[in-house]
């Protein structure tokens, strides 16, 4: 019987208990969800960079979104309001789109 000790998502014992086994789950506490959903952030991202192909990556962004999510709402924000935020963010500091890297900045 594999351990796991990790955070899944809702429908995973469902799916457990379809495939005609039985899950051992417990409800975490609100501390617990907060460590736990950092420590499957940084599960999630380290899957994406290990991701061969491109459907991979994209199943693993789409992971760590719901994640970021899940983040936001220990926040008290929710999608809007985090998407509001990006938004003004990119207003006062811009995006990634230019793809610009930064070498150094020189003092003149």
């Amino acid at each position: 019987m594999p351990t796991y000790n990790k955070l899944v998502r809702d429908l995973i014992p469902q799916i457990i208990e379809n495939d005609g086994k039985t899950p051992v789950t417990r409800v975490l506490s609100g501390a617990e969800f907060a460590e736990e959903v950092k420590r499957k952030l940084a599960e999630e991202l380290s899957e994406y960079e290990e991701a061969a192909t491109s459907r991979e990556r994209l199943e693993e962004l789409a992971d760590l979104l719901e994640l970021v999510y899940a983040a936001a709402s220990l926040e008290g924000a929710d999608e809007d309001a985090l998407q509001v935020i990006r938004e003004e963010k990119r207003a006062l500091r811009g995006s990634f789109d230019e793809r610009l890297y930064l070498v150094e900045v020189q003092d003149d």
